[in-house]
C-alpha cells in the first residue's frame, strides 16, 4: 500500500529527497505517486512533521 502525504506538510521537500524511487512531486501538500511508491517508509522516517503515512 503506498504512503500519502497529510496536510500537516509543510512544504520542507524532506520527503522528496528522502525518496529513493523518486515518487514524490513538489505540490501543496508533496504528493506520492501510488504507481511508483515501493512503501518503504524513507519518506516518513524523514519527515520532521510526519506527514506521510501508510494510505
Amino acid at each position: 500500500m503506498a504512503y500519502v502525504i497529510s496536510s500537516e506538510c509543510i512544504g520542507c521537500g524532506a520527503c522528496a529527497a528522502g525518496c529513493p524511487v523518486e515518487a514524490i512531486s513538489e505540490g501543496s501538500p508533496y504528493v506520492i505517486d501510488a504507481d511508483a511508491c515501493i512503501d518503504c517508509g524513507a519518506c516518513a522516517d524523514t519527515c520532521p512533521v510526519g506527514a506521510p503515512a501508510e494510505a
